[in-house]
């Protein structure tokens, strides 16, 4: 005999859902709020760039960027689009392979990263990190890592930042 009777959350795994449910939903949103009041951008606008700041040569793949954003490839081209007549990213053929579109931060999409981070990074140490011990910070990695991992999704890691 199967048993179809779905396995239900604990209390103690109901109570953390519904606050990873939350964090998901506010922290984005207040992350958004910010960003837009001080930098004229959008979140995910940010992601983009931030991404591209990071990357060799400050060029991604737009179908990586796209999987990164966890959004289609056309969703992410109307983000790049908008950031491109921004001037802050510059699409173009990749050299190596001519059916693959390439973004490239521009010198004026890193001076847009230079000038929004402190902001960012000061609102993400407001909302998570000023809350947390040293220790809540290394679970809250390895957690958040395990999830997203979970979800099929590999996260770089930052050495020496």
């Amino acid at each position: 005999m199967v048993d179809d009777e779905p396995r239900w959350l604990s209390t103690d795994e109901t109570n953390a859902w519904i606050a990873l449910s939350a964090l998901t939903t506010h922290l984005p949103h207040a992350l958004d709020t910010q960003l837009q009041r001080d930098a004229g951008i959008s979140l995910a606008e940010y992601h983009v760039l931030s991404w591209l700041s990071m990357a060799p040569d400050r060029t991604h793949r737009m179908r990586d960027l796209a999987a990164r954003a966890d959004v289609s490839l056309s969703h992410l081209s109307r983000i790049v689009a908008r950031l491109e007549a921004r001037g802050w990213i510059r699409r173009h053929p990749d050299p190596t392979d001519g059916r693959t579109t390439l973004a490239t931060l521009t010198d004026a999409g890193w001076d847009k990263v230079v000038a929004t981070a402190p902001g960012h990074v000061a609102e993400a140490r407001r909302r998570v990190f000023d809350r947390l011990d040293d220790a809540q910070v290394g679970h809250l990695a390895a957690v958040a890592r395990q999830v997203v991992e979970a979800c099929g999704v590999t996260l770089p890691r930052v050495d020496g930042a």
